[in-house]
């Protein structure tokens, strides 16, 4: 049967996702287009519905054998749904990861978020950590939702490749440390030398208007871009690409 009501309780429940309630309500997130669904079928995750246009029967046999329940809809309830101004022709609904934070953090680079709070710069930070081969993603009190459509756009399906965990960011660092990692924070006063860094490093990424917060940066040791230009700062996840491009080169001592 096609959906041609946008009053339908699965599309109402799928709209509901838009918003951090429905998302922890639900424990879903919802994305949209072809290239996050095809990357979050290839990465195993776990769907609950999924909604496409007529003619594409291959993507719903695709997402039923990925345990979605598919519902054929008509234009006008693919675009009730979506949240982009011209949308694909599939969405679908996704059990939301309960990554647990480790009791030991596995070797490489983790990066961390403090209070970075724009949707865009959290999913592009994320997709860099990603493609720069970090281990995980901790995010502390005050960060954007990673699962909200914004950021999941951004990361395009780097959500599903690496582990995001959330707590409390100063404890986290002190238990990093006491695992043996070096914890390095971009700080506008920081030295201009990258720091020594071994096989275990923490990059802090800090808020955008406000960076690493004193307490976070007293544990870290502090690392200024050197800036040749007149512009006294960068873009948040522009500074974020940059440090974590450089500590993971040094990590593989190139």
């Amino acid at each position: 049967m096609v959906i041609e009501s946008t009053r339908n309780e699965s599309v109402k429940r799928a709209r509901a996702l838009a918003q951090r309630k429905g998302r922890d309500e639900q424990g879903l997130h919802f994305i949209e287009g072809e290239k996050l669904v095809r990357e979050a079928v290839v990465s195993c995750a776990r769907f609950s519905e999924a909604f496409i246009e007529e003619g594409h029967e291959l993507m719903a046999a695709v997402l039923t054998g990925s345990g979605a329940d598919v519902h054929i809809v008509k234009r006008a309830v693919m675009e009730s749904l979506t949240n982009t101004e011209t949308p694909q022709w599939v969405c679908a609904t996704v059990k939301t990861p309960e990554a647990a934070l480790p009791e030991y953090y596995p070797e490489g680079l983790i990066v961390a978020l403090d209070r970075v709070q724009d949707p865009g710069n959290l999913g592009t930070i994320l997709r860099t950590a990603d493609a720069m081969g970090a281990r995980g993603l901790l995010l502390g009190e005050g960060c954007a939702d990673p699962y909200a459509p914004k950021p999941l756009r951004a990361s395009m399906g780097s959500v599903y490749h690496l582990p995001v965990w959330f707590g409390p960011l100063e404890g986290e660092l002190k238990r990093l440390k006491t695992q043996g990692f070096v914890l390095v924070c971009g700080h506008l006063k920081g030295q201009s030398v990258l720091p020594r860094v071994n096989s275990r490093a923490v990059i802090v990424i800090g808020n955008e208007s406000n960076g690493v917060s004193d307490e976070v940066a007293a544990l870290c040791e502090t690392y200024r871009l050197p800036m040749y230009g007149l512009a006294e700062s960068l873009n948040a996840s522009v500074a974020a690409g940059i440090l974590i491009y450089e500590l993971a080169k040094a990590m593989r001592g190139a």
